[in-house]
């Protein structure tokens, strides 16, 4: 306190003439038309430019929570997809068990729930992803993931109550089966050659198939893990290999490995009846 009274006392002459000064600007700008309007002008471009970088910096504070909320809305969005659904066949059975989505029959086959990325590795060769959503969320294990943008992710392998480890397409065991976009017959596996994150490698294609770079590489629909045609990455590079009549194919992911923040797992809701089928249909051979 005792400082600022000093600096006062010092400088008294001059605060005193910067008063004087802005009550002079003030009697000029009050009663004189013209510099009242220039001064308005000025006064409303300060305030404007001022409440321009407010809003900057509060649009930045809120886009976490924005963020959120998106993710939120396209997991509602995801579920209400026509493509989710299936109409069973009812050529030979007409009533069903199951109950219906709808008045015209359709049931749920895929479920999407969104969770956020807690951790995430793609420097060694087995990496793994973990999300914030476990068994107490509905999430279970073998559901497949993919990004915001439809990219395969990889696969759920292991959940506790509140969390999941998926098994990342960037793991030297991860297999999934795919399919060429513009040649449905060029089917193939992804794996990962354990170099370069977000390049993958499709292998077992044969060279009868059509390829070419920036075709797109989708996935199969063929297990109970991923629906048909989303989407894996584009084709980089095409190589024959050596000991095979096969292609080896060089591809983009579509999913950035590097930066993962909010994915969704893909609930089948079929999967459960269809192991059965197969666990029986194994036994019968086994006995």
């Amino acid at each position: 306190m005792r400082n600022i009274f000093l600096f006062i006392r010092r400088y008294f002459n001059f605060i005193f003439f910067l008063l004087l000064q802005v009550f002079c600007i003030y009697l000029i700008v009050h009663y004189n038309r013209y510099h009242n309007a220039i001064a308005s002008v000025y006064v409303n471009e300060v305030t404007g430019r001022v409440n321009e970088q407010y809003n900057k910096v509060d649009y930045y504070l809120q886009l976490k929570k924005a963020n959120q909320q998106l993710v939120k809305e396209n997991e509602r969005l995801r579920n209400t997809a026509k493509a989710d659904f299936e109409t069973p066949d009812t050529s030979v059975k007409v009533v069903t068990d199951s109950i219906p989505y709808d008045t015209l029959g359709n049931h749920r086959k895929w479920a999407y729930q969104a969770a956020k990325v807690v951790s995430n590795s793609v420097t060694s060769q087995s990496n793994f992803i973990v999300l914030g959503r476990g068994a107490a969320q509905q999430l279970k294990k073998d559901e497949g993931v993919i990004d915001t943008n439809n990219g395969v992710v990889g696969i759920v392998t292991d959940v506790s109550d509140n969390f999941a480890v998926v098994m990342s397409m960037l793991h030297k065991d991860s297999r999934i089966n795919a399919l060429l976009k513009n040649d449905p017959q060029g089917g193939g596996t992804i794996v990962w050659d354990g170099k370069e994150p977000n390049y993958l490698s499709m292998i077992n294609v044969r060279k009868s198939a059509k390829v070419a770079k920036g075709d797109t590489v989708v996935t199969s629909g063929i297990t109970t893990t991923f629906p048909y045609g989303l989407m894996i990455g584009t084709v980089e590079e095409v190589l024959p290999e050596k000991s095979s009549n096969n292609y080896i194919i060089k591809i983009k992911s579509t999913a950035n490995f590097y930066n993962l923040q909010h994915v969704y797992a893909i609930d089948n809701y079929q999967r459960e009846e269809i192991n059965k089928l197969v666990e029986k249909a194994k036994s019968k051979i086994n006995n």
